[in-house]
Formats: C-alpha cells, structure tokens, sequence
C-alpha cells in the first residue's frame, strides 16, 4: 500500500478535502467531532505529511516574536544579538524574526507587551518570562488564541507555554554548590549569595540548587540570605560590599545573576578577590577577565545562540504540527575555568 494522501483522509473520515486542510494545520472553524474524525483517520492511516512540499506550496511563512528585557545584562545583550543573527540568516528560508524589549524585573509591562502581541499576525512567541501573575495570565492568553509560545532562559510553568528552553537551573545552581564545596573543602565559613531577582524563577532555582547542596554535602559553608542587585553593577557592588562588611568569615562569593562587574569591585575594593572563592554565571568579557586573574575561580555558561536557535526550531516543529528533537534542543551546562576558557 503506497504512502497515505489528503484524499485517502478525507474519504476515511467523510469529511471534505478543505476540512481536512484545516485540521492539519490547526485553523478554526471546524467542529470537534470533525476534528476527532480527522485525527483519528491520521492515526489510522498512519499518514505523515510531506511538510516540505506544503510549506513550498502554500509559500508558508514564520513570523517569530522574541520578547526580550533590555538593560546591562550582558547575557541577554547576548541573546538579542543571536536572535539578530539568525534574524539574517533565516530570512531566505521565509522565516522572520523580531524582538520586542521590555524593562527589566518589569512584570506589568512584560505583560502588557505580550498583551499587545495578541493582535499580531505571529507565527509564535519566544518570551524571557518572570514567576509573575500576570506574566502568567499573559502567555495563557496567549496560548488561548492559538499562539505558540515557548519560555527562554527563565521559565513560566502553569502558564500555557508549550516548551521551555534553556538550563535545568537547579541543577546549574548543584553544579556551583558542588564546585564551591570542593574548592573549599575543610574550610568553614559564610557563603554570599548576590541575585539578581528572586522573581526570576531561574535564579531562584539556581539558590535551592545551591543551597540544597551546601546544607546536604558541606555543612561547613553556610549560605547567606540572597541579596539582589537587580542585574546592575553599581546595585550588586553596595549590595555585596554590606555584606562583606557585615560578616567577617566569608570564605565564598555566589553570584548567580548578572552584575558582575559590581561584584568584582566589592571584592576588590575590600582586597578579597582571590582570597575568597566567587562563583558567577555567564561568560562575558568581565568574567573572562576575572578568570584570567583568579578573581572569579570558575564560570557557569549557557550557550545564548544555542538557545535562539532552539527557540526557532521549536516553534516551527509546533507551527507544523510536528515533532521536535528534544536530544539537540537540550541546553547544556558549561563550566569554564582558566584553563579551559574558549
């Protein structure tokens, strides 16, 4: 028997061939029996669409929307400037891409912007999200209307979305304790914990991780409540210089966020880079540095362009209706040190 086709769907359903087109790609205006017929037909059948030859038939298009915080996080200056790059290199494929910058650590106005996107002929939606409500209630509009959405970086569970991309956090923030404990076995002391915002469920996720490990594996090192410094330098360095000038015994540094350079002038200032062991996230030209240096003692990176990339093909496969590979979508955990630095 040859490869099942669109008329074979519609004779085994009893449904016509526009009705069947319409359920394959996923537009309204048929009835859910109907589409139950189709469905079950599909399975029966076992077709499988020729997606290449529909995309070049129908001259398909992807408009993707990515909605990114602007600022001095040099990660997500990062981000943007991958999403740039494929923004170029994927218009010949009739793909477009745009970014929508919101404020950071801004929840009302991430919502509003992902509001306004529901009036907008995409294809779907890439979002750096915050553990907010109304972020939440956002992507399940969103999500309601037919959009694809898929969470970046940082997660929005129990929104709607339909994927998330980036680091298992937790296990990121493992990672950091692990290093940490071992960098500092047999010493005793008080760990600083600078974050960016405790709203950002990845940073959250990277303190329990941390925190889980020091209390389980190396109860000599005592983690201190977080401080915020919003992802700013000037913020991270008086926020992180009160608490080094408050506790006498801090034998560590975790900076899970961005500001980084306020968190090497804290320590600089005070004569302790070096002498304390400072774990930060994200390789940037100042973290490259302050490994170089011995400032900071080990860098925990993400891929910013693996994760653009991923983000596309996802909401593609979800635009298609097909599957994607979660084994090349999987984003990995990199541990940079001096002498590994790229």
């Amino acid at each position: 028997m040859g490869r099942a086709t669109v008329h074979d769907l519609a004779k085994a359903a009893g449904v016509s061939l526009a009705t069947v087109d319409r359920v394959l790609n996923r537009r309204g205006g048929v009835r859910a029996a109907t589409i139950e017929k189709v469905e079950q037909a599909v399975d029966r059948l076992g077709y499988r669409r020729d997606v290449a030859a529909a995309m070049l038939a129908k001259q398909r298009e992807y408009q993707l929307a990515f909605v990114i915080p602007t600022g001095v996080n040099s990660f997500l200056a990062s981000l943007a400037l991958e999403v740039r790059k494929l923004a170029d290199a994927l218009r010949s494929e009739r793909v477009f891409l745009s970014i929508v910058e919101v404020p950071p650590f801004d929840g009302e106005a991430l919502a509003d912007a992902l509001g306004r996107l529901r009036n907008q002929p995409l294809t779907g939606v890439a979002v750096v999200a915050t553990d907010h409500a109304p972020v939440r209630l956002a992507v399940g509009g969103l999500a309601a209307r037919g959009f694809d959405v898929v969470t970046l970086v940082s997660d929005a569970p129990g929104s709607g979305r339909a994927q998330y991309v980036g680091i298992d956090n937790s296990a990121a923030g493992r990672t950091a304790g692990s290093l940490m404990g071992r960098f500092l076995r047999g010493v005793k002391g008080h760990i600083a914990v600078v974050a960016g915002s405790m709203l950002l469920r990845d940073h959250a996720e990277r303190r329990f991780g941390f925190e889980q490990v020091l209390r389980t594996e190396y109860p000599n090192l005592v983690a201190l409540p977080a401080v915020e410094g919003h992802d700013n330098a000037a913020v991270a360095e008086t926020a992180l210089g009160a608490v080094l000038d408050r506790h006498r015994d801090i034998v560590g540094v975790y900076s899970l966020g961005a500001g980084n350079r306020g968190v090497l002038s804290a320590l600089r200032n005070r004569g302790l880079a070096g002498a304390v062991c400072a774990i930060a996230h994200e390789l940037t030209e100042h973290s490259r540095a302050a490994l170089a240096d011995g400032s900071f003692a080990a860098i925990i990176c993400q891929d910013p362009g693996h994760e653009a990339r991923s983000a596309v093909r996802i909401l593609r496969a979800l635009a298609d209706g097909l599957p994607f590979d979660a084994g090349q979508e999987r984003i990995r955990i990199d541990i940079y040190m001096r002498d590994n630095v790229p």
